[in-house]
């Protein structure tokens, strides 16, 4: 059990800390939308869920990964931590595009579905701060999540639209329960 969570969480935490590679099954694949919509990160709300939006599919589906990189600011970071093979807390700084080519297999294979529960945000000036509560499934069917954390997700207003600088997170666990307050 510990094993398989283990190996859940490596994924989840932006396929990072090792790639998983569920390949056997060969995906259908059909594309959700391959554009880009600028209209989508006029807002601080609109790009928030089309940050949600964009990666969120049922098993089979194909992201727009175009949106998706369209949402980032060069050199953004998406920053996944956890705890390694020996317990120690690590982050790792990936790239949008390392983040696509370490996921988008896994993603295609199982369905992954991140639905935000709860929001924060505090904002100054042209800098904001959201701290997301979210929970994953492998399908819209899904009664439970397999997984649950927070995201904390750093933006930028350029004064034509909002920016993603950066992504960090982290997951819920039996040690690390997320406080009731990120939830209501």
């Amino acid at each position: 059990m510990k094993k398989g969570l283990l190996i859940v969480f490596i994924c989840l935490t932006a396929f990072s800390f090792q790639a998983q590679n569920n390949s056997d099954k060969t995906p259908s694949k059909e594309v959700i939308k391959s554009t880009v919509d600028s209209t989508l990160t006029v807002t601080l709300n609109s790009t928030i869920k089309t940050l949600y939006n964009v990666i969120s599919a049922e098993k089979g589906v194909k992201r727009n990964w175009k949106q998706f990189k369209f949402l980032f600011k060069p050199d953004a970071k998406l920053i996944p931590s956890g705890k390694d093979k020996s317990g120690v807390f690590k982050v790792k700084y990936i790239s949008p595009d390392d983040y696509i080519k370490n996921s988008d297999e896994w993603m295609l294979s199982n369905g992954f579905i991140e639905r935000e529960i709860k929001r924060k945000v505090d904002v100054f000036g042209n800098i904001a701060q959201v701290f997301s509560t979210y929970e994953a499934f492998h399908s819209k069917e899904d009664e439970r999540p397999f997984l649950r954390g927070i995201n904390s997700i750093q933006l930028l207003n350029d004064g034509e639209r909002w920016w993603i600088v950066n992504i960090f997170w982290t997951h819920e666990s039996s040690t690390n329960p997320i406080p009731e307050k990120y939830f209501r």
